[in-house]
């Protein structure tokens, strides 16, 4: 073994807690959320003649991101404006918000017709990180976490979860800023350099490497091991339940 791996398998057993993202992280419903984001954008930019949506345009523009910041980027990166309107906006397409409320109601409804189910090695590693004795937190930009966790059924092992809905009405910024976690450290009280982020998007793991956090792990559900560890990860993994050996 390295010495950077014996030092990270120590960073993991001595830390205090782990700072879980939601989305491909705990779930996989970036599944869901990539349809709901390619049926909003695929028709719109065609009818703006536009450069076509395609997943890439998920991971280098919406990928962690508050749905606002994720549809304003998206925008940008075809040369598009809109107003940006508010939070309340009906779904449609006359300002930023109305297309993101249009996104998440496509969302809801994938979700409530599906359902989700907690990736396994995920749900192994978090039973077994709380048996062990850690704090654990979910951190997401989604203001859908509630309801997933709860469809999940793993909403009972979170204490505290800082959302897109907790990050709103805080004011406080969301990824890639490091603050939503930071603040969920602050209601597990613990410092952040007890904690361990554990993300699957550039946005979050830039978020961690940008606050005082133990370790940064990545989860590499696709958007690829070397740009992760670009982003700031010290270490990515494939599945959670590869660091069920490094925990205390």
């Amino acid at each position: 073994m390295t010495e950077t791996a014996v030092r990270d398998q120590t960073r993991i057993a001595s830390s205090k807690a782990f700072l879980f993202d939601l989305d491909g992280v705990l779930t996989p419903t970036v599944d869901v959320h990539m349809r709901a984001w390619s049926r909003l954008f695929t028709p719109y930019l065609e009818a703006h003649g536009a450069a076509p949506y395609s997943d890439d345009d998920y991971y280098l523009h919406i990928d962690g991101k508050p749905r606002f910041d994720g549809v304003k980027s998206l925008l940008d990166s075809r040369g598009l404006s809109l107003p940006d309107g508010t939070p309340d906006d009906p779904a449609g397409e006359g300002t930023v918000w109305a297309l993101g409320n249009r996104k998440n109601d496509a969302f809801a409804a994938a979700l409530r017709e599906d359902g989700i189910a907690p990736y396994p090695g995920s749900a192994v590693m978090l039973d077994r990180a709380i048996a062990a004795g850690y704090e654990v937190a979910v951190v997401s930009s989604s203001r859908n976490a509630e309801a997933v966790l709860t469809t999940a059924g793993i909403r009972d092992r979170f204490a505290v979860i800082v959302d897109g809905l907790v990050a709103a009405a805080e004011g406080i910024s969301g990824k890639p800023a490091p603050d939503t976690y930071q603040r969920a450290a602050t209601l597990l009280g613990l410092p952040t350099s007890e904690c361990i982020v554990v993300e699957d998007a550039h946005s979050g793991v830039q978020a961690g490497r940008d606050g005082d956090f133990a370790l940064v792990i990545g989860v590499d559900r696709g958007v690829g091991a070397q740009e992760l560890l670009d982003s700031g990860a010290d270490i990515v993994v494939d599945d959670l339940d590869e660091l069920l050996p490094s925990l205390r």
